[in-house]
């Protein structure tokens, strides 16, 4: 296939801004939730108990099969509906969920969620209990690791707590080599903001 010619290209940049209204402005909540990230969020990515944590599981998990991660995620949705808990205690008991639960507190509410996830999308910490272990197949966790991009997620009222809420969910890079070894997703209380 052959590239269009730069002046091609500029024609149909051209058209395509003629078309997106003069008055249009930015989405408020996506700058102010950016805005929030870049402040308080992305100073947490460089520490260690978040990146010792995913190199480890990414380690451990490298030769899981798609059938053992779908097992883990089935046995944790399982546990999810009983009084014994042993994956789900040991996962919010470990170092890394109680740093993010110290993070969670100490956003005096603007955060409502932290979890981290690993290069398959496995939960590696996590501030509270999610639904499902495994993310890999959910669009934030797909954006943020395989583009390596910010995603942050349509707004919503929570049914339970009636707050606005947002997810937004950031790529964790290797600090030496720039690569992408894992995943955070937090919630925002758009409210709070």
């Amino acid at each position: 296939m052959r590239s269009a010619s730069p002046a091609f290209a500029a024609t149909l940049v051209g058209a395509l801004l003629f078309w997106i209204p003069a008055n249009a402005q930015p989405d408020i909540r996506i700058m102010a939730v950016t805005e929030f990230i870049d402040d308080n969020v992305r100073p947490w990515l460089a520490e260690p108990v978040i990146l010792n944590a995913i190199i480890a599981q990414n380690a451990a998990h490298a030769q899981l099969s798609q059938a053992a991660i779908d097992d883990l995620d089935a046995r944790w949705r399982t546990e999810l509906t009983r009084a014994e808990r042993s994956m789900i205690e040991a996962q919010l008991s470990n170092p890394l969920s109680l740093y993010l639960k110290g993070q969670q507190r100490a956003a005096g509410g603007l955060i409502t969620e932290i979890f981290v996830m690993d290069n398959r999308g496995l939960n590696v910490g996590q501030s509270d209990i999610t639904s499902d272990y495994w993310q890999g197949d959910e669009t934030k966790w797909q954006a943020s690791f395989r583009e390596g991009v910010l995603h942050i997620e349509e707004a919503e009222r929570d049914e339970s707590t009636q707050l606005m809420q947002t997810q937004a969910s950031l790529p964790i890079r290797d600090p030496r080599s720039g690569a992408v070894i894992g995943t955070i997703t937090f919630g925002v209380n758009l409210d709070a903001l």
